[in-house]
């Protein structure tokens, strides 16, 4: 004999309370989530009207906010200590401390904010000086407000960005490294804590300052210099600190 089956299904329903706490539940949980997505910059610049127009421009985009403006060097070193930004972009000219100078000082500091510099100069050797050192983007500031938000894009990406005009120092620069790595093959025979401690001297460390940032005894990084100087084969007094600056870009 056949029995069909039955089912009982309630009707899905929810009191009003129910709706407006799920409904609050969802809301914090797409704030929460627009916050995280975010990346946070500083932007230090010391003309305020170019300033404030890049602080607009910035904010109209929903993937970045601003956590501080400024316009003096010294002062923006001590708010990216301070508040750590993702991004920090910067005059590469200022009163108190340069762009170059405060890049410097975080990386040393081993700071997590990644930089972009806004410049005027179009001089090979500033964008070389600035690459050594770890900078993700590079500005002309007569294209800074056509590039800008391509550039913090590509950086909060984990990419570099240079200004397309200066786009073929890119390309010399990478052949230029091609070439020293073709002629210093010994290079490689370095350990890690070796090519740091060259990394320092390429900024004009003394031994005892070496000694004192890397919690190191003064034995041990003369023990490295000669180690170096060996595998080198260089020999004289000023040799190693003229290595390690020509070369500084593949320590």
């Amino acid at each position: 004999m056949y029995f069909p089956l039955q089912l009982s299904v309630k009707p899905f329903s929810m009191t009003l309370r129910e709706q407006l706490l799920n409904f609050d539940v969802f809301k914090r949980a797409i704030i929460i989530m627009n916050t995280q997505e975010k990346k946070s910059i500083i932007v230090a610049d010391d003309h305020p009207m170019f300033r404030q127009g890049i602080v607009r421009q910035i904010e109209d985009d929903r993937s970045f906010r601003i956590v501080g403006e400024i316009g003096n060097g010294e002062e923006a070193m001590g708010l990216i200590e301070k508040l750590r930004p993702d991004i920090a972009l910067l005059d590469i000219n200022m009163p108190g401390l340069n762009g170059l100078e405060i890049v410097l000082k975080c990386k040393e500091g081993k700071l997590p904010t990644e930089f972009v510099l806004l410049t005027m100069y179009k001089e090979e050797q500033y964008f070389n000086r600035a690459m050594d050192i770890g900078v993700r983007g590079y500005l002309l500031k007569e294209n800074t407000f056509d590039e800008l938000l391509a550039c913090l894009k590509s950086v909060a990406g984990g990419k570099h960005y240079i200004s397309p005009l200066l786009s073929g120092y890119m390309v010399k620069r990478h052949a230029r490294l091609e070439s020293l790595r073709k002629k210093t093959p010994a290079l490689t025979l370095l350990t890690a804590s070796e090519k740091q401690i060259m990394k320092l001297i390429a900024a004009y460390k003394t031994s005892k300052e070496i000694a004192d940032e890397l919690k190191v005894s003064h034995r041990t990084v003369e023990k490295h210099r000669n180690n170096i100087c060996m595998k080198l084969n260089l020999k004289g007094a000023n040799k190693l600190l003229q290595f390690a600056r020509e070369h500084e870009p593949l320590l």
